[in-house]
């Protein structure tokens, strides 16, 4: 099968976007498929092309067995409207002409949460009379209502419009949740036609490791310091201010906070930490993915936060896999979908999303008890190995995509949705919160 994979990131960008088309990408080709990818040059987050590039018109290379072409693009940090608007419309127009020059293939797929990267997919898809996949990895324009980049108004009507043709025309929608096959469903979406192909973890690259690695010596951790870790973008969804506050409560405890990655409230969040004088927290730019890993494992816990949005009740942060895999429990913060999967791994403690004093009773728990820290690190990565493992994932969206260019548009209820029956727990159990409400949809975010 020749695959045609529009993306608007893409290694050695370590987002979630670019990581999940790479990892998908890179398994494709080793079962003998032909996998080309339009990307651009990588930027994100920072607005500054890596180096080793160079913001050309084309440029082609091989990684790990897959066709890579980057084109020009506007190239801006990922903060502010109009400059974001310019690199999403910017990709559009160099993707569609590099994707058209390239060979004939028997499906085109376009991901979001870029939605002109989908729609260039569409485009093409059309010019080359072949079948369309759209992954949907954010809904639009719920998603940029959700982080304030744009208020209500006509621009945001036009875009709602336009996504929803986008779901109307694909041959067939890849959704990161079950939960947004609901909500399109309730849209007039065929749901026949909605694959559901959760994200997963590199099981080989993420493994569990020594808590006392060369990392944790770098930033001089003795071993009655607890180290909280938040891995990922420092954006406007996250609400990281909050965190901030939890360092804030526990300025005298032995508890450190270790922010890593960069993005668009980097700035304002660096600056509040050195405004409120936390000598307990730290920050360190993004890590490569091969350097993710030790960061973690380092870690006496990861933490996972997003605003307290009614959108992010349906989303499930990518970072949450990466911690099951090497066995550190989980602060999660986030509702929705993503709390069930925690609570039903039993791999961390379930806490209120902006909500500082559940997580200062999170963290003081897990150390006061590392009993209970092991145990969930283990659940989790038992639950990576069972249900989230990258490979049968890029195996399940694989067959999606072969059922399509074979002219079958309607796939089957759910591929990769978790099997893992929810386990009875007691009230206030810290390996399982209560849920307040069914998830009905979720969105997945670094």
């Amino acid at each position: 099968m020749r695959i045609l994979f529009l993306t608007d990131n893409y290694p050695p960008e370590t987002n979630a976007p670019a990581v999940r088309t790479w990892e998908h990408s890179r398994e494709w080709a080793a079962a003998g498929h032909d996998v080309t990818v339009v990307t651009g040059f990588p930027n994100f987050p920072t607005g500054k092309v890596y180096d080793g590039y160079r913001n050309r018109m084309r440029q082609v290379e091989h990684l790990d067995g897959v066709r890579v072409v980057r084109v020009w693009t506007y190239v801006a940090p990922n903060k502010g409207t109009v400059r974001r608007a310019l690199d999403y419309l910017s990709f559009f127009t160099s993707a569609v002409p590099a994707a058209l020059a390239e060979q004939r293939p028997d499906v085109v797929v376009g991901t979001s949460p870029q939605l002109f990267t989908a729609l260039a997919a569409c485009v093409v898809a059309v010019l080359k009379r072949v079948p369309f996949v759209f992954e949907l990895r954010d809904l639009w324009p719920e998603s940029i209502r959700a982080v304030g980049a744009a208020g209500e108004g006509p621009m945001l009507r036009v875009l709602g419009r336009l996504a929803q043709r986008l779901y109307e025309r694909a041959d067939c929608i890849v959704s990161v949740t079950e939960s947004f096959r609901t909500i399109l469903a309730k849209r007039g979406i065929d749901s026949g036609k909605i694959v559901v192909v959760r994200n997963a973890v590199d099981l080989a690259g993420f493994q569990p490791g020594p808590r006392d690695n060369a990392f944790r010596r770098s930033l001089s951790l003795g071993d009655d310091m607890f180290l909280a870790t938040y891995v990922g973008t420092l954006g406007m969804a996250h609400g990281l201010e909050h965190v901030l506050e939890a360092a804030e409560m526990l300025r005298g405890d032995d508890v450190r906070f270790l922010f890593v990655g960069e993005g668009a409230r980097q700035e304002e969040l660096v600056d509040l930490a050195e405004r409120k004088r936390l000598d307990n927290v730290r920050f360190l730019p993004r890590q490569s993915r091969e350097g993710v890993p030790a960061v973690l494992t380092a870690s006496d816990a990861v933490v996972v936060h997003l605003r307290d949005d009614p959108l992010f009740e349906h989303v499930i942060p990518s970072k949450i896999f990466e911690a099951m895999a090497v066995g550190r429990p989980i602060i999660h913060a986030v509702r929705g979908e993503s709390a069930s999967i925690v609570s039903e791994a039993r791999c961390g403690i379930t806490v209120k999303p902006e909500f500082p004093l559940e997580m200062v009773s999170a963290i003081r728990r897990l150390k006061g008890d590392p009993g209970l820290a092991r145990r969930l690190g283990a659940n989790g990565r038992s639950a990576a190995e069972e249900e989230f493992c990258r490979t049968a994932a890029a195996r399940r969206m694989r067959g999606a995509l072969g059922r399509v260019a074979k002219g079958e548009a309607r796939g089957p209820r759910a591929a990769g949705a978790t099997s893992r029956r929810a386990r009875p727990s007691s009230p206030g159990s810290p390996e399982a919160a209560p849920q307040e409400r069914p998830a009905e949809a979720s969105r997945d975010i670094p």
